[in-house]
Formats: structure tokens, sequence, C-alpha cells
């Protein structure tokens, strides 16, 4: 398909839609004493006779794991996963979401990176799992994704997906994953093949875009970044099936193979020298950024707060004129200047830089949090940007030790990607209807 090609099919439609009408019912006030003496708060002859639709818009306002407890008090609250009209007042809440962090165990080689298990025969050793880290509550829950088939890794997360690309060099095939439900939905196989590529992914309440950049397989033993392609889907009915895009900027190397979208625009790592990369989606365009400090830099990480690229990596500079630290810049609107907007305190870095060891760390970030795993450890450090705030949290306990420590010689490391957690996501359901002839996933 040639570049920029998008094609508009009105028949792509939602399940329902996202437009919502309110109404207001007239109801009489009740006033009640409270007994404070007794600490009765509730009067239960009022609570127990609540309307449905206005307590399944308080039940819309839980997070997830308060939600799926309320499921278990009855055959009602069960459905609710299952009802259109919950699900409507549900996503009317949605901006209210609850940030989150997904992480998952992998290996950093960089071809086939992805074992289940500690590669025994056994069934249960091969089911892959995912650890949930919510910074608001500073507490983690262990999330089964078994129902990914063998041969698959994770690569990214946006609008409650999770997105799993294929081990195997070729064509590669990309499945979309809602990890509360249980959902999969595949895209159509890529259009070029390729062996470890870096993979952007941005999912809206109505479309959803992927590129995917880098690793072109020129033939069975070599691999060069050349080039990279799009997908496109809305529920306007336009789509593009793995449109070729412009060429990649000259020598670039891209070796995290993660993505970040920031309005409108995919951004990665470049390395040697460090740089930014970044793709603008509309103008189907690369370009490449100067990084702040380049030559000073380690273990840079991009991500995104609330609609701003964020880069984080610690600074060493040779000459002692300017101390070691960590510190965090801001990409303005230029998409040429960075800005410092903050520095980790030195005695914290202090300790961080002797936790660390000099084994590198990644970042990952959603909204106002940064969380940093250090690699070779099971510890975590959490930044609070609104609040200015550094904690080190509690390791995971479902890890076998976290960031690493269990690894060993398999050198297996926590990949981390900013998760919001999400019940509902209709608009996967325009793969669906694309009615392309899909390779069965078994």
């Amino acid at each position: 398909m040639d570049s920029n090609v998008f094609i508009n099919n009105p028949s792509l439609t939602l399940p329902f839609s996202y437009t919502f009408t309110s109404s207001s019912n007239s109801s009489t006030t009740t006033s009640t004493t409270t007994d404070s003496s007794s600490g009765q708060w509730m009067d239960g002859r009022i609570w127990s006779k609540l309307p449905p639709p206005l307590l399944d818009r308080i039940i819309a306002f839980l997070p997830p794991p308060a939600f799926f407890r309320t499921r278990c008090v009855c055959k009602r609250f069960y459905s609710l996963l299952f009802s259109n009209a919950f699900l409507e007042t549900y996503l009317q809440l949605l901006p209210l979401g609850h940030n989150c962090f997904l992480f998952f165990k992998h290996k950093t080689l960089k071809s086939y990176i992805y074992k289940r298990g500690g590669g025994t025969n056994d069934d249960d050793s091969n089911k892959a799992e995912g650890f949930l880290f919510d910074p608001n509550e500073i507490r983690w829950y262990r999330l089964s994704f078994a129902y990914i088939p063998s041969g698959f890794y994770p690569s990214g997360s946006s609008g409650g997906l999770v997105s799993w690309v294929s081990e195997e060099a070729g064509l590669k095939t990309i499945l979309l994953c809602n990890p509360l439900v249980g959902s999969v939905s595949q895209l159509p196989p890529i259009s070029r093949p390729r062996l470890f590529p870096s993979i952007g992914l941005s999912v809206t309440p109505t479309s959803i875009d992927v590129t995917v950049a880098g690793d072109d397989l020129i033939s069975p033993y070599a691999v060069k970044n050349l080039s990279s392609e799009s997908f496109h889907v809305d529920a306007g009915g336009f789509f593009s099936l793995w449109a070729m895009t412009s060429s990649l900027p000259r020598l670039c190397s891209l070796e995290s193979g993660k993505m970040v979208y920031v309005q409108g625009k995919f951004y990665c790592m470049n390395y040697s020298p460090f740089s930014v990369l970044s793709y603008e989606v509309t103008g189907n365009r690369w370009i490449k950024i100067q990084a702040p400090m380049r030559r000073f830099l380690r273990s840079p990480s991009l991500l995104e707060s609330k609609g701003r690229l964020i880069l984080v990596a610690a600074v060493e500079k040779s000459k002692l004129n300017v101390p070691k630290s960590l510190r965090l810049w801001s990409l303005q609107q230029d998409n040429a200047t960075w800005v410092e907007i903050e520095r980790m305190p030195q005695p914290l870095y202090t300790q961080f830089a002797a936790e660390e060891g000099g084994k590198g760390f990644e970042c990952v970030g959603n909204q106002e949090f940064v969380m940093i795993v250090l690699r070779g450890t099971s510890l975590q450090l959490l930044f609070d940007m609104v609040r200015k705030s550094w904690l080190w949290v509690p390791p995971c306990p479902y890890s076998g030790g976290g960031g690493g420590s269990s690894g060993g010689s398999d050198g297996e490391v926590l990949q981390g990607f900013a998760y919001d957690p999400v019940l509902t996501t209709p608009v996967v359901s325009l793969l669906d209807q694309l009615t392309l002839p899909f390779p069965g996933v078994c």
C-alpha cells in the first residue's frame, strides 16, 4: 500500500455511542439525623433503596480492584461488566481514570527476548503474567496473561490495551489485549520482515494508531534501520493498513524497542550518540532531535507526562565541575529545546548510585508519576512530580525478587509500561469489522 493512503469505510462503527445524554429526574430529598454517639453514619432504610442507575454510577467510580471485589456481592453487580448501560456510564467517567504501571519480566537479549517460565515443560511455568503497581496505593497486583499464545512478548500499552508482538523474525503479528476482561484482538501482519523493531501504540476511545520502525531484515542474517510503517483505524470509517512511511534518519540506532506517544508524535531513543527520533503521524515525517548533554548521559529513557515528553537520565561528566546526578528534562513546543525540570537530591542520588552500581536502570512514566527500576536488583524508586517527593517502593512480591535479582545469568529485568486500567475498550471492535483474512491465532 502506498504511503499515506487512508480508506474511508462508513460501515465501521462502535458497539455503542460515545455521545451521552443526561436526564434529570425529580426526587424527594429526605434528611436524617446522624447519631454521632452510636457512629451510625448510613441509614440502611435510605441507602438500600437507591435507584439502580445512581448506584451504577457510584460503582463506576470505583478503581478496578474495588470494582471486581464488588462483583462478588450479588448477581446484578456481577453482570455489570456485561451491561451496555453500565459501560456507557463508566466511559463517561473514564477521564477520572486510575493511573498505574504494568511490569513484565523479560530478557535483555535482542532476539527472542521474552521467555516464559524457567525453561521447564510445566504448563504453569509457560503462562505469561504481569505485575500491576498502583502508585496511589503503593500496592502490587498480579495479572494473568495465560490467554496470550506462546511466542509473543509485550511491547506497549495505551488506552487500557496491552500490545504483544510475535517473537519470530519476519512479518510480525501484533495482538491487543485488555487484561481486566481477558479479551484479545489481532492486527494484520506488518508488510515488511523485521527482527526486533521499535513499536509505538496510541489508543483513544475512537481510534487505534500503531507505528513499527527499524530492524528491517535485509537478509536472513542482517538487519538495518531503514523504514517504518503505520496502522490506523478510527470510528469515522478511515483506516490505513501498514502503509510505508518516510525513511528513518541516516545512521539511527534503535535499541530500546519502545516508543512513547505525545500529542500526535511518536518518540524513541536513538543511540551512539544519544538523540531522540520523532515521527509526526499526520505529517508522515521523521526528524532527529538533539538530546541535552548527550555525551554525558547514561541509561536515558523517554516518557509521557500530562502531554509533555520527558527525558530521564543519569549525568556523569568526567570533570568534577558538574556533580553526578539524575535529571529530568521536558521538550518544549518548538520540538528542539530541552528545559531541566527536576534533579534528584544529591544525598538520595548517592544512595541511588550505590544501589544501582553502574548496572543501569529503566524509567516509565504515567501522568505525574515516574517509576525508576534498577537493573539487577529488586529496587524501584517512585517520583511524584506534583508533590516533588521520592519514595523507595516495596519490591514486587510476585516477581521472584523483582527487577532481576532472581534472573541470575538469564539477565531478566522488569520492563514497564504506563497502564490505565479500563473495563471496556469498544474501539477494538473496529478491528473485527475490517473483515480481513487474518491468520488464525492458536
